[in-house]
């Protein structure tokens, strides 16, 4: 109860104070997703402009620098790229080769930090890919794996009548992430692991893919290598190279959704050279502090944070429906995810003129796209320490369509957050936009999940869905288009957006930041972070 009447308390103080300017927003906008930035990749030209720009706006507005006395935080990473022209797989059967082409069919890359590579390895059908002894379930049965190639089916078993509740239901568990299996079938040794695509799996299509593993892919210095190869086969490939091996991919498909599925050897061999670049890197998180008013409180700290990364420069131009412009190969990035940075950068203008009790820190982190690298990577070193972290507060595409009459908390069930947002949606006249099934695993996919899992209370704060506006069916329309722009080229900066939802959705971030820095207690999980 008092929580709820100091969150109040701020709500009405917040009606008084500095509001988060659309001018600013938009302006940090339209240069963070300038073809300048060339898409701000990681380990490209254009990344590097987008720290400069981040740590020189967070001095201009006067932000202090990260305990350490620097804006920036190093997080080395291993680069890999494939070179595909001097590269060939083929997979051989018993009466047939077959050579799939790069993009089109398959992309792959190397998991591990060696230039050239030779395969000679027996595939095999794996099913899901998943060992999880708390769902008694365990696709690997003690086969031995070293050197074989799995071929694995994306996401992870459907729920039945007699279990609902099966891994999570209708939520998509860390199990069915592909991240995931990659990270399993190397923990038992395989030597490598194709996964088969379908966009209703894996919730979004090929190009997708293509785009995400036809450059440069990275991972921490520090951690684990992966297998040896992997990637991805569409399914039409699959479907053939099945057949090929002697079986049904339907049929197998099957099999792999009950508990007793073992592995399926297929009549099939990979074979080929896999030559890739290999360096070391480092990127940079950047942040910036507004010390907390409080003596005992200030040592506390509530993070505000949004990826700056994007796909950066493809390797080839693709076709681009803007108004205007031809062929292009710059993956801008305007919402996915100059938006959140935009917001942050607007955010700390009035953190600046409003300093709470706690500290707050606006986070920028790198190579989200690459795996959520950068805030893994702030996890594992952080610039204040995990225990004195009251919570994370995370934006990623934001809502660039219209204002909305509802807000979302993703997950809030999991911890304090949800009811603090709750209680501030409520005092601001918003209601709390219902839960989705999560089907996509977007729970695993944004940066509060690094968070999470170092135990620190966190959730990515939500565009509404309830359009304001004559014809709120068009807006919701013109909002579903952003999936066909998902990691395209055609995500890009049109200066006649209306930016009242993300002004909206960036000023109640804010000022349930502003509650959780100025309440008395931290925010606490209701549920143990591994659980569902």
């Amino acid at each position: 109860m008092r929580t709820l009447f100091a969150l109040l308390a701020v709500a009405s103080l917040s009606a008084q104070a500095p509001k988060v300017q659309e001018p600013a927003l938009r302006a940090h906008l339209a240069f963070l997703s300038d073809d300048l930035l060339e898409g701000r990749g990681t380990g490209q030209r254009g990344g590097d402009l987008t720290v400069r720009y981040l740590e020189a706006q967070l001095r201009a507005l006067g932000l202090r620098p990260a305990p350490g006395g620097s804006y920036q935080q190093p997080v080395t990473l291993l680069g890999l790229k494939t070179l595909p022209q001097r590269s060939t797989l083929s997979f051989m059967a018993a009466s047939a080769c077959l050579t799939p082409a790069f993009g089109t069919e398959l992309v792959y890359g190397a998991g591990i930090a060696q230039a050239d590579q030779a395969f000679d390895a027996p595939v095999v059908f794996g099913g899901f890919g998943i060992d999880a002894p708390g769902e008694r379930w365990d696709d690997y049965k003690g086969l031995d794996l070293k050197g074989k190639v799995l071929l694995l089916l994306v996401n992870e078993p459907a729920p039945t009548a007699d279990e609902p509740g099966l891994f999570d239901g209708q939520n998509l568990s860390i199990y069915g992430r592909w991240t995931t299996k990659f990270e399993m079938a190397a923990r038992h040794g395989a030597a490598g692991v194709l996964l088969v695509h379908t966009t209703a799996s894996a919730s979004y299509g090929w190009p997708v893919v293509r785009n995400g593993w036809d450059g440069e892919r990275f991972s921490l210095a520090h951690e684990a290598p992966g297998t040896p190869i992997q990637g991805w086969v569409t399914e039409d490939l699959a479907r053939t190279l099945v057949k090929q091996g002697g079986q049904d991919l339907d049929t197998l498909r099957a099999q792999a959704q009950r508990r007793d599925f073992r592995p399926v050897p297929l009549a099939l061999t990979l074979k080929g050279q896999l030559t890739s670049t290999v360096r070391t890197v480092q990127q940079f998180n950047v942040a910036g502090v507004v010390p907390g008013t409080d003596p005992t409180l200030k040592e506390d700290l509530v993070i505000y944070s949004a990826h700056w990364d994007h796909l950066g420069k493809g390797t080839t131009p693709a076709v681009d429906t803007h108004p205007g412009h031809g062929p292009d190969d710059i993956y801008n990035g305007a919402v996915d995810n100059a938006s959140g940075c935009a917001a942050l950068l607007a955010m700390a203008q009035v953190a600046v003129a409003t300093p709470a009790r706690r500290s707050q820190m606006f986070l920028f982190v790198c190579a989200e796209e690459q795996g959520l690298l950068g805030s893994r990577g702030y996890a594992v070193a952080p610039l204040w320490p995990l225990a004195k972290t009251a919570a994370d507060l995370n934006l990623d595409s934001l809502n660039w369509v219209a204002r909305t009459r509802d807000i979302g908390l993703p997950f809030g069930d999991r911890s304090t957050l949800g009811d603090t947002g709750r209680a501030l949606a409520k005092a601001q006249g918003l209601t709390v936009a219902p839960p989705r099934p999560d089907t996509a695993g977007g729970y695993f996919r944004s940066d509060h999940y690094s968070f999470v899992q170092a135990g620190v209370p966190a959730l990515s704060v939500g565009g509404g869905r309830d359009f304001i506006g004559p014809d709120p069916a068009a807006l919701r329309t013109k909002a579903a288009t952003m999936g066909t722009r998902y990691h395209q080229v055609t995500d890009e900066y049109d200066p006649t957006w209306d930016l009242g939802g993300m002004v909206q959705q960036a000023q109640f971030t804010f000022d349930l930041g502003q509650a959780i820095a100025n309440a008395t207690e931290k925010p606490r999980f209701l549920k143990p972070v591994g659980a569902r």
